[in-house]
């Protein structure tokens, strides 16, 4: 990476986005600079404070307000970015739309679609072109994003998808939960599984793109799955929390990644987990009782 270099991450004001920032200012040099973004402005100024007081922290911290279901605010900050500082080099794409167990899917789908699906969208489009190189880009999926989790009727959506074959199918699916026909076309009720196999397969399409350069470089770009986290969004979804892990924790295996040398082929474009690729292929339809115990 670059002597100054530049860090942003998306939904930072709290738990994993939090816990990122703080280990990115606390790993990266003091003339570096982490931008620390949320669409709240007080609660952005706030973390950003508090984490550039913390004893550790090295680098510089900045907060900057970005709501990520504006994709023109998210160009336009990359095109800043870019213009000011001549790329970025790490993104961590981590804003997620809480929803809780007893609240209505198909209600909150556009909301959780929007930010967990069309942001992703955008930050790959508009980060892209300004990561400089031996950069990572990484976005936060779970475990559920396996392609094996949707139903088989489903994978050709998908499976060796581009961006916009990605996008279209994420309207679609949208547009099943509207209309009521999402369940009967082969999508899980849980919102969770399609947002998530689509944000990796999302990755998987811009990384197919990018891959020669990008290795050649040392650069990498991935989706992340930190394993199950205490945080007040994932709470609720777990029957036993027991173990998991803090923020913190879980941020440890994601920036590690992100501090390591050149891009790993294995890695590049995958779904990581602790190090290691999950199989695209892998995993099972959830049962009812399964979406309460998985992270």
């Amino acid at each position: 990476m670059n002597a100054s270099r530049l860090a942003l991450v998306t939904g930072a004001n709290q738990g994993l986005g939090r816990a990122f920032t703080e280990g990115l200012a606390a790993r990266m040099d003091p003339g570096d600079l982490v931008l620390l973004t949320g669409r709240d402005p007080r609660r952005v100024a706030a973390a950003a404070r508090e984490v550039a007081a913390l004893p550790g922290t090295r680098a510089r911290v900045e907060g900057r307000v970005l709501d990520v279901t504006d994709t023109e605010a998210i160009a336009r900050l990359a095109e800043d970015l870019g213009a000011r500082h001549g790329g970025v080099d790490v993104v961590l794409s981590n804003a997620v739309a809480r929803v809780l167990p007893d609240e209505s899917q198909s209600a909150r789908a556009d909301e959780f679609i929007d930010v967990s699906n069309t942001a992703t969208h955008a930050v790959l489009r508009s980060f892209g072109p300004v990561l400089r190189p031996g950069g990572r880009l990484l976005v936060v999926a779970s475990g559920l994003g396996t392609l094996g989790h949707l139903d088989p009727r489903l994978h050709p959506l998908f499976d060796g998808a581009s961006l916009e074959q990605v996008e279209y199918a994420v309207e679609s699916w949208r547009g099943a939960v509207h209309h009521g026909t999402s369940e009967e076309a082969g999508w899980p009720r849980w919102l969770n599984v399609p947002s998530k196999v689509a944000q990796v397969a999302a990755v998987r399409a811009v990384a197919a793109e990018r891959r020669e350069q990008d290795l050649a470089a040392g650069t990498l770009i991935a989706s992340v799955c930190p394993g199950m986290v205490d945080t007040p969004t994932s709470r609720p979804w777990f029957s036993d929390y027991s173990q998991a892990q803090s923020p913190e924790q879980a941020a440890k295996a994601v920036l590690d990644l992100v501090f390591a040398e050149g891009a790993d082929p294995a890695l590049y474009g995958e779904l990581i987990q602790f190090g290691k690729a999950l199989p695209w292929h892998g995993g099972a339809p959830l049962t009812e009782q399964d979406r309460l115990l998985t992270p």
